[in-house]
């Protein structure tokens, strides 16, 4: 499917804050064998099957070798259905083409995508945030990722009892790997080295995030002093290790034997900081097929939207039954001044934890500094193209983010560079401040007509002030590249300078010699466990809520953002969705959008998952009716409602949503007011009298109008509101 032109998108966001079996060719010999997953979907019901059995009658049947032991890599048998082999392009379409097959992919390997960010979110430290620490004890994050430092006081079983009765899982952690009543569950996908240990610190990071022990006195050496802690600190942590530094990275095949034994371990939800390439279909997605049979079984997955923003349709993860996480910043930024030889100063951004004293060094540009390169190549400072002796003792700029390592391997003392978007701050190891565009250029001016240019690069300092939240530019922005009328991402959370636990056994920037506990990390891999630890947070109030509920009340209650608040490409609710996540007021949503296993299969009807392919994947015999057959994918009863219409045109549409009474006590009276709608926006019925919890009521919202310009989207906002509750 092509990706869906932006130009032709009309958003109406109306949130409620709403044996057929050959033998391959002796040729396939010669061919070199990849890894494929083969999905067979759900696990039959029949008390005699047996998995691995069936899984090597097939391999061998299909490879014509008794022996399968070089061939097959790993079996999914606990959660769903399905293998991991070593196939020749023939042996995959033999495979592919079997009624008892969905679908059979390749293996890839995907990308990995605090101190004060729960405080900046409303979740305050201690007694002064409400919890249910009881229930918050028995809950169970589950963290596929890059494993975890065991060590870290953030995983400390001191003071907790023994793991939840619920628990099925294991201590597989490997060598010098020991679990507590903490970090309760462990184990690993990955080849070498043999342990879940994390070797990236990025599974660290993210795993205190989402519920590590609140520990005080954190900082990166001196910066964002405070206490880390992860949303729910009472909350157990089981870790899934799929990802390993390097070309080995986080293979697909692994990721889904990780969610295999993560809904079988009993989890509560998962949170998965992982990301691939947008565009593939549900089938061959491990993470949204992981994700599908969580949501059967009660387990919601939340999922980072990825890094590649700010381009439009650039979110990978697309599936309306995960939580799709964009990052946003907090009021906390770290920066790096810059004082002239002229007394001016300039605000860059960086981590630099490193004090030259405010000392003025000499200031040479990249350009300036080479004798072998071309102007162009030099001002970035290539790779080969600083000369040591031009260099040593001074402050070297580069046009470019990526190469200021170059500099210090050639003698430089500090580097200012220019960036794109410089409103993150990165660790380095040396010196840098990172310079908008413009303010590049003001240093630039200030270095061509003076005839000694010499400047100081300070130590950072810690502000906050800045204005928040606002969407980062990295975070992947939609539309939806599957499901256009699907809207993601879901939500928005702070991914911006987060500061978390981290791995003493990996650097925390290339060429660092240092190493340290805690660490400065940005990215939506960041954002995904804050919205996991809201999740986790809300489960301890309400605990049976089903996957959906808990998403619906996230996402209704979310603090409305606009466009100016995605600055980068004013692509508004493309870039945060419903919105920044308010963890307090999603405690009581009063009505929740909810969508069942069943309503997830009528919407998969709608997609053309029909016969075998359907009744394999939902695993109960499901059959599609005519109805649902024409259902559209607008009116799965998601918290969101978004349609795809012709640009400039006349259109008219129509949404079918259902809301669920949570409000306990007496009867409720709710009433629809949309706000900034330049549409004709008609919801029947206005009102909605709740008699009971649980009660359900049905509506319709009838959007009329002419369909946005080229490039641009239209939204709105529904308010239901009970006077107490919207």
């Amino acid at each position: 499917m092509t990706k869906p032109d932006v130009s032709s998108c009309l958003l109406s966001c109306l949130f409620v804050f709403a044996s057929l079996v050959s033998f391959a060719a002796a040729a396939d010999n010669e061919q070199d064998k990849q890894v494929y997953i083969v999905y067979m979907g759900a696990l039959p019901a029949r008390v005699d099957y047996m998995p691995m059995s069936h899984h090597a009658s097939i391999l061998q049947d299909v490879i014509g070798e008794s022996s399968i032991e070089d061939r097959l890599v790993r079996t999914y048998k606990r959660s769903f259905n399905g293998f991991a082999a070593r196939l020749t392009e023939s042996e995959r379409e033999i495979l592919a083409s079997m009624d008892e097959v969905v679908s059979v992919f390749p293996s890839k390997k995907l990308k990995l995508q605090t101190t004060s960010s729960w405080s900046f979110m409303g979740l305050k430290e201690g007694k002064r945030a409400r919890r249910n620490n009881l229930i918050e004890s028995d809950t169970i994050i589950g963290v596929i990722d890059s494993g975890v430092y065991p060590e870290s006081e953030s995983f400390s079983g001191k003071g907790f009892g023994p793991p939840p009765k619920k628990w099925k899982g294991v201590c597989e952690g490997g060598k010098n790997f020991t679990c507590n009543n903490k970090l309760i569950g462990a184990r690993y996908y990955t080849q070498y080295p043999d342990s879940a240990r994390d070797l990236m610190g990025h599974g660290s990071h993210t795993a205190s995030t989402a519920a590590g022990n609140a520990v005080k006195h954190v900082s990166f050496y001196g910066l964002g002093n405070g206490t880390a802690r992860g949303g729910v600190p009472a909350a157990r942590i089981a870790v899934y290790k799929v990802c390993n530094p390097g070309a080995s990275g986080c293979t697909t095949d692994g990721i889904l034997a990780a969610f295999d034994d993560a809904i079988a371990d009993k989890v509560d939800l998962i949170s998965i900081s992982i990301g691939g390439d947008n565009g593939s279909p549900f089938e061959a997605d491990p993470i949204a097929i992981g994700a599908f049979h969580a949501m059967g079984k009660g387990i919601l997955t939340v999922n980072s939207a990825g890094n590649s923003g700010p381009e439009p349709s650039s979110v990978a993860s697309v599936a309306p039954w995960i939580f799709t996480v964009a990052a946003s910043n907090t009021n906390r930024a770290f920066v790096t001044k810059i004082v002239l030889g002229n007394g001016k100063t300039i605000v860059g951004r960086s981590v630099n934890t490193f004090d030259l004293n405010g000392t003025k060094y000499p200031i040479v540009h990249g350009k300036s500094a080479t004798s072998t390169c071309s102007d162009d190549a030099a001002r970035l400072c290539s790779p080969g193209c600083l000369d040591s002796k031009l260099v040593k003792g001074k402050i070297v700029l580069c046009d470019s983010v990526q190469n200021p390592e170059v500099a210090k391997d050639m003698g430089a003392v500090a580097s200012i560079v220019k960036s794109q978007y410089a409103e993150v701050a990165m660790i380095f190891s040396f010196p840098v401040s990172v310079l908008s565009e413009k303010k590049y250029n003001t240093l630039l001016s200030y270095v061509n007509s003076t005839k000694n240019p010499k400047a100081a690069v300070l130590r950072s300092e810690t502000i906050f002030n800045q204005r928040a939240p606002i969407v980062a530019s990295y975070s992947s922005r939609g539309p939806n590249t599957i499901i256009p009328d699907i809207l993601k991402p879901d939500i928005t959370a702070p991914g911006s300078e987060i500061i978390a636990a981290y791995s003493p056994d990996v650097p925390p920037s290339l060429s660092d010699t240092r190493h340290v506990k805690y660490s400065v990390e940005t990215g939506t891999s960041m954002s995904c466990p804050h919205v996991a630890g809201v999740a986790a947070y809300l489960k301890t109030f309400h605990p049976r809520w089903s996957p959906s509920m808990i998403q619906s009340a996230i996402m209704t209650t979310a603090w409305p953002m606009n466009a100016s608040t995605s600055p980068f490409n004013q692509m508004a609710e493309f870039a945060y969705g419903a919105g920044h996540v308010d963890p307090i007021a999603a405690i009581h949503p009063g009505l929740v959008y909810e969508a069942s296993k069943s309503d997830h299969i009528a919407f998969l009807c709608g997609l053309n998952y029909t016969g075998k392919k359907l009744r394999l994947i939902s695993g109960d015999g499901s059959i599609c009716t005519k109805e649902q057959t024409k259902s559209l994918p607008r009116n799965l009863n998601y918290p969101s409602m978004t349609a795809q219409v012709s640009a400039s045109k006349p259109f008219k549409l129509t949404f079918y949503r259902t809301v669920t009474n949570v409000r306990k006590g007496k009867a409720a009276t709710y009433k629809a007011k949309v706000v900034g709608s330049k549409l004709k926006v008609k919801v029947v019925p206005e009102v909605l009298f709740m008699k009971s919890v649980h009660e359900k009521k049905s509506f319709t919202v009838t959007v009329s109008g002419t369909g946005p310009e080229a490039d641009n989207l239209v939204s709105a906002h529904l308010i239901w509101s009970d006077g107490v509750h919207s």
